[in-house]
């Protein structure tokens, strides 16, 4: 028996699944995360207002996800280091300490809105929100904190399993799935502004500032050498098609309950609550809990993004791996980020909703300028060596970030002309 084990392991293609689950994680996880609080509510909303009609935007969406998040695996392939590691070096420690202090504001901002998504979804299940928000920071905290990278890489891959609760949410919903394949292959699409405002959000809350920063930070510390970059953009690509494939379920099944009854929503909550009379109250229990692990997974990822980021462009230590004491700045801003991002949503009245459009605009200033510094980089053969970008790759990668650029700019501009 050992032997004939022995033989299926050795076998090629055996040898390189086995490979490839051992490489796998940061692609998969980088982009499950962005299936965050604000993203559930967003794809809730354009479900319960637009019904199936916005299913088709996940396509590009899906293809725009690949060309951005692919570059940064590259990058941190070719280089072994972080993006922010990479920006210091080649544009100036004054670029990166004003980029770093955007992104700290942004991400401060939107680790506030994923405990306040702990906080709605337990609601749902009758705990306040003074129980649940500090159990919920003091568990991601210790998670990292007491640590390993390869015991946190475990847990974020197992958080991302969980999110096969909307997926199942979808098929209780009873979808119409004609109707759901013709949307997506074949739109109608509708001339009006809240159907475009809703289109930018879809594109502006999957493209965050902080996931290629994650990326190319959780690739460097896997240590995957550049003779397995195959595997690593197979993780990237199985990550960014399977986070739009949770979106559209979720959609699914908002627009074939909510919209087809005519309910409208303000929020996630609002969404897994509305969902009961319509699909059963098991339904409402997995949105609700797709929620909460969304929330509790963004709520340690975000402030382990920041943390990466702003230690690397500042040129300290960094890595879940290493002790408090050997990167005391890493695991100090982490901690505070957590401590500030839970303490606010439990303050009575604190303008939660300003903070997060002021988050949304945020990311809309910062998103071009790493996009095109990463786009410098990822052309410079003195970096990257064999791993430059292609012509044609070019071509795509600059149409990408113009699209996405344009789209997140506007979005910024909605958001920040609903706070004024």
């Amino acid at each position: 028996m050992k032997n004939i084990l022995d033989a299926v392991r050795k076998h090629p293609t055996v040898a390189r699944i086995i490979l490839f689950f051992s490489i796998m994680g940061p692609g998969i996880i980088t982009a499950n995360v962005d299936n965050d609080a604000g993203g559930i509510a967003t794809y809730s909303l354009a479900g319960a207002h637009y019904g199936y009609t916005l299913l088709w935007s996940m396509l590009p969406i899906t293809a725009a996800l690949i060309v951005v998040q692919e570059m940064c695996a590259r990058m941190a392939v070719a280089t072994g280091k972080g993006l922010a590691d990479l920006i210091r070096e080649n544009f100036g420690v004054k670029v990166t300490f004003y980029l770093m202090l955007v992104l700290l504001a942004v991400n401060m901002g939107n680790v506030m809105a994923e405990f306040a998504g702990v906080a709605a979804s337990m609601e749902i299940f009758g705990v306040s929100k003074y129980v649940s928000v500090p159990l919920a920071a003091f568990f991601v905290w210790m998670l990292v904190v007491k640590g390993n990278y390869k015991s946190v890489e475990k847990v974020f891959l197992l958080a991302c399993f969980f999110y096969v609760a909307y997926i199942i949410s979808g098929f209780m919903a009873k979808p119409d799935w004609g109707q759901v394949m013709r949307q997506t292959v074949a739109p109608q699409i509708t001339f009006d502004l809240g159907y475009f405002v809703m289109l930018v959000g879809l594109v502006g809350t999957t493209i965050a500032p902080w996931m290629q920063f994650y990326q190319q930070s959780s690739t460097v510390e896997k240590g995957v050498p550049p003779e397995e970059y195959k595997l690593v953009r197979l993780d990237v690509i199985v990550g960014c098609v399977t986070a739009p494939v949770v979106a559209a379920f979720i959609v699914i099944a908002c627009a074939a309950t909510l919209y087809q009854a005519g309910v409208g929503i303000q929020d996630a909550k609002d969404a897994a609550v509305a969902l009961q009379p319509f699909a059963g109250i098991h339904a409402t229990w997995l949105f609700a809990f797709g929620l909460l692990i969304a929330s509790l997974f963004a709520a340690s990822i975000l402030p382990l993004s920041t943390a990466y980021s702003i230690c690397g462009g500042m040129g300290w230590n960094e890595g879940v791996s290493k002790r408090f004491d050997e990167a005391p700045q890493f695991f100090g801003l982490y901690t505070a980020m957590i401590v500030v991002g839970a303490g606010m949503v439990l303050i009575p009245d604190f303008p939660l909703l300003k903070v997060m459009y002021l988050s949304q605009v945020g990311n809309g200033v910062l998103l071009p300028f790493i996009l095109i510094f990463m786009l410098k980089l990822v052309n410079d053969p003195q970096i990257m060596g064999e791993f430059v970008n292609k012509r044609a790759m070019n071509i795509v990668a600059w149409f990408t970030v113009a699209v996405v650029i344009t789209l997140t700019l506007i979005m910024a501009g909605f958001s920040f002309a609903r706070m004024v």
